[in-house]
């Protein structure tokens, strides 16, 4: 059956996923004056999950799923507490471009897995030559801060995975997924992070900022990633990720005033130059 033709391409959702993806991040860099990083990160999620619980009310699905189903959702809302929670510690030493960066790197795996054609050889390569250039070398005066980025990297492809299986399920419909796994990630992050936001509910300022920094970071892309995913290869979206770095490097100019080198420039270029000639594998379903 055709989709409607109002419905918006899936690239379209990932280029909004691309823009907040680090922009409610770079935000969040500001609310560390007020709030320990660990807060900031469960601030995020748990604002998130507010949000999906009043819009989704996603409670009532879990009495109908089954184990697999259980055990998925849990699974992904493990890695998105963890992911979360890395990203913000990794986010107090190193740019936004370079934690983007890295990131990215175990991403490309999953799209050589399917590559077979030159156009997408020639797109990794040049995928993984611009984060490489984009990957500022701070390994001896940030060794914690490469460590944690290298952590929230991993987490991230489990994000990917975990979620084209939640988006792809007929078990749980729409977004409803999300909204429970965000649901279940407030719980898991709070021995983590909840003491540590605790001040923010005595800081109204802080707490305006926690709450958008979780609207923009997490319910925005996170909805725009389903959206996405549901219609995209995993490969074609893994590789379309490396997009993000250039992203970042960007919005850390404009929120943040970090001012990329040269080979920074160059390494952004390679990454878009990269998500501009990979070719599809498969149509995308709709």
């Amino acid at each position: 059956m055709p989709a409607p033709a109002t419905r918006l391409p899936p690239h379209a959702y990932f280029a909004v996923s691309a823009v907040f993806h680090y922009l409610g991040p770079a935000f969040a860099v500001l609310l560390f004056a007020r709030v320990e990083a660990l807060g900031v990160a469960w601030l995020r999620i748990a604002a998130a999950a507010v949000v999906f619980a009043l819009w989704r009310r996603p409670w009532r699905l879990w009495p109908r799923l089954d184990r697999p189903t259980r055990l998925l959702l849990a699974g992904w809302a493990g890695v998105l507490a963890l992911m979360n929670s890395v990203f913000y510690l990794a986010l107090e030493r190193l740019p936004l471009g370079t934690v983007a960066a890295i990131e990215f790197l175990p991403v490309i795996v999953l799209a050589a897995f399917a590559t077979r054609t030159w156009r997408n050889l020639a797109a990794l390569a040049s995928a993984v030559a611009g984060v490489y250039l984009l990957t500022d070398v701070r390994l001896v005066s940030e060794p914690l801060g490469i460590a944690l980025a290298a952590a929230n990297a991993v987490l991230f492809a489990a994000y990917i995975v975990l979620g084209h299986r939640v988006a792809r399920t007929e078990k749980v419909p729409g977004i409803d997924g999300l909204a429970l796994a965000m649901l279940i990630a407030a719980l898991f992050a709070l021995p983590i992070g909840g003491g540590a936001a605790a001040p923010a509910f005595a800081d109204p300022v802080a707490l305006a900022a926690g709450i958008g920094v979780g609207f923009t970071s997490s319910v925005v892309p996170y909805v725009a990633d389903q959206l996405a995913m549901a219609r995209l290869a995993r490969a074609t979206y893994a590789l379309m990720v490396s997009l993000l770095p250039a992203t970042a490097t960007v919005i850390g100019v404009l929120v943040l005033a970090q001012i990329p080198t040269a080979p920074e420039i160059a390494g952004v270029l390679m990454v878009v130059t990269a998500v501009a000639i990979h070719q599809e594998l498969t149509p995308a379903p709709l």
